[in-house]
């Protein structure tokens, strides 16, 4: 019995992270997305973080994971325990040409990209393509603490521009 796919959405995508205070620092200081949870795996010596763009986060654990599992466009950041001591320690980021591209980017909306990109600027971000740099003058790429690259875009919506 086939289901109903017009119901389908997506819901979160995951990376693994060295240093998760660092990167849940990152995802919520710096580009605003808001902490839900995060749920420990002991067996598996690990500890998944769940964040997203959402208005409000409720209060019980059940009630944060589901909303972790029913929300478009969350991220969950997977610690495997004891790599944040491991100075030389690093995951394929998926852009890397040494080791061939596989994982490319995940992509945040902004409100205003030259505006975005100089606040982003002055709080330390790397930046891997700025809007200046290249052919596409309408997106910029920057980095998180392990190096997964984030794609800066301004909201069509708002911008009236087609980012491509």
């Amino acid at each position: 019995m086939a289901t109903d796919t017009s119901t389908y959405s997506f819901n979160h995508t995951m990376i693994r992270v060295k240093d998760p205070q660092a990167s849940v620092k990152f995802y919520t200081e710096i580009l605003g997305m808001k902490y839900i949870t995060k749920h420990d795996l002991p067996d598996a010596k690990a500890t998944l973080y769940f964040l997203a763009f959402v208005d409000a986060v409720p209060e019980t654990q059940k009630e944060k994971l589901k909303l972790a599992f029913s929300h478009s466009g969350v991220i969950e950041l997977l610690h495997n325990w004891g790599t944040e001591d491991q100075p030389d320690f690093a995951y394929n980021n998926g852009n890397k040409d040494n080791v061939g591209r596989g994982f490319g980017h995940t992509s945040v909306l902004v409100d205003d990209l030259k505006e975005a990109c100089k606040r982003l600027e002055s709080l330390g971000v790397k930046f891997h393509k700025k809007p200046t740099e290249g052919g596409i003058h309408t997106v910029a790429f920057i980095a998180d603490p392990d190096d997964y690259w984030v794609e800066i875009i301004g909201n069509p919506l708002l911008t009236g521009e087609n980012p491509l």
